[in-house]
């Protein structure tokens, strides 16, 4: 028989069951799709990571309070005897000549009002400083002064969709928003920019941080972000800020210093684990698959003893035979994994329309293995039924009924 002659002899006996042949097909496809889409939540989640601290730049700094006496991502354990203040802040711009720029940040909640209308809103306290930081762009007007937080005037910068719904149809620049019980004058509007680091700049108001702490009754900051000059020059940076708050903080180390490459590669490693088992998971429909595909195999065998009676009578080989049921077995896989690679893809194509910020796409590594895998199923789950056909004896295998 040539390959020919087995491909035709395959695809006949699969058109003769057409359902079951179907079911299979269908086991196969949602496994291949499950691993495609699964694998890609995964990677659309490491690229939506990354892309959000390369919006940052690569020489990232932040400075939390409380030291983390354990590895991990942020301080999980252990006191906070200090603060982190505005002092502080000055202490590193001052004292950390690695350091470009410091930005500190105090975030809270709190009622705009303008005229008739209001809303809860996240009001957050910063310097000049955070918009170069956090590449911001200002739509219109300008951002907020440099100079002393404490001397800061009372001016603000608003998200667009604040500026949309407290100021409908006119421009918010130059007039007042109240915020909880203080006033302060629009500066600036700022592009739309989303979610980012867990805030959402447009719906936000920005604020001198002297105000902010004066608003909220705080004397801490929540965050310092710094940026170091150069990628080289990050090591020295967190020894420097580490050095400068330990002697500001009656020699303690009581706060955490991550870089924004450490956090990266903790992500990296998390996000790794979790695409790694979202694959694990749906391998376990391929599975599944293989054993649908063994059954009708062995099915397929009983049902045909005739057939491969009068094949063998012929003249076909044993090999002939077991060639002739494993082309069938990873016929049908392959077609399944084709299937499945195809609505695997346009499922992608799907989350990326209904989440235009979140970057889904499928590893090169998860559509191989998902090929192979499906492929690899159907020659496994083949073996057996094709032995069991080969070793029939033509006239025992002719006698059934």
């Amino acid at each position: 028989m040539t390959g020919g002659d087995l491909l035709a002899f395959a695809a006949g006996a699969l058109r003769g069951h057409r359902l079951r042949t179907s079911l299979s097909l269908l086991g196969v496809a949602i496994g291949v799709a499950s691993v495609l889409l699964l694998t890609s939540l995964g990677e659309g989640a490491r690229r939506y990571v990354t892309g959000e601290f390369a919006l940052l730049g690569s020489n990232l700094v932040i400075v939390l309070p409380g030291r983390a006496e354990t590895t991990g991502i942020v301080p999980i354990a252990g006191g906070i005897p200090h603060d982190l203040t505005l002092e502080d802040v000055e202490a590193l711009r001052r004292r950390v000549s690695v350091l470009s720029s410091v930005a500190p940040l105090s975030v809270g909640g709190l009622t705009a009002r303008f005229g008739e209308r209001s809303r809860d809103l996240t009001v957050a306290g910063v310097t000049a400083e955070w918009k170069d930081m956090r590449r911001l762009r200002v739509r219109e007007g300008t951002f907020l002064p440099p100079g002393d937080p404490a001397r800061a005037p009372r001016v603000c910068v608003v998200g667009g969709k604040v500026a949309e719904e407290l100021f409908p149809g006119r421009s918010p620049l130059g007039e007042m928003l109240r915020l909880g019980e203080e006033r302060f004058r629009v500066t600036g509007v700022l592009a739309p920019r989303g979610v980012s680091l867990g805030l959402d700049l447009d719906e936000v108001v920005l604020i001198p941080i002297g105000h902010h702490l004066r608003i909220f009754d705080r004397r801490s900051v929540f965050r310092i972000l710094c940026e170091a000059r150069s990628p080289r020059d990050l090591d020295s940076a967190r020894r420097g800020i580490l050095n400068v708050l330990r002697d500001r903080h009656d020699g303690e180390e009581d706060v955490t210093v991550l870089t924004q490459d450490a956090v990266l590669k903790t992500f990296g490693r998390v996000l790794g684990i979790l695409t790694a088992a979202l694959a694990g998971i749906a391998a376990v429909s391929l599975t599944v698959a293989g054993v649908g595909i063994m059954n009708v195999m062995l099915v397929s065998v009983s049902e045909r003893t005739r057939e491969i009676g009068l094949l063998k009578a012929l003249g076909a080989s044993r090999g002939e035979v077991l060639r002739a049921f494993l082309v069938e077995a990873t016929l049908l896989s392959t077609s399944g994994g084709v299937l499945g690679l195809l609505a695997g893809w346009a499922g992608i194509l799907a989350l990326r329309g209904l989440y235009l910020d979140f970057p889904v796409a499928s590893p090169a590594w998860a559509v191989a293995a998902a090929v192979f895998v499906s492929v690899s199923v159907g020659l496994v789950s083949g073996v057996l039924p094709a032995r069991k056909a080969a070793r029939l004896d033509p006239v025992v295998a002719l006698a059934r009924r």
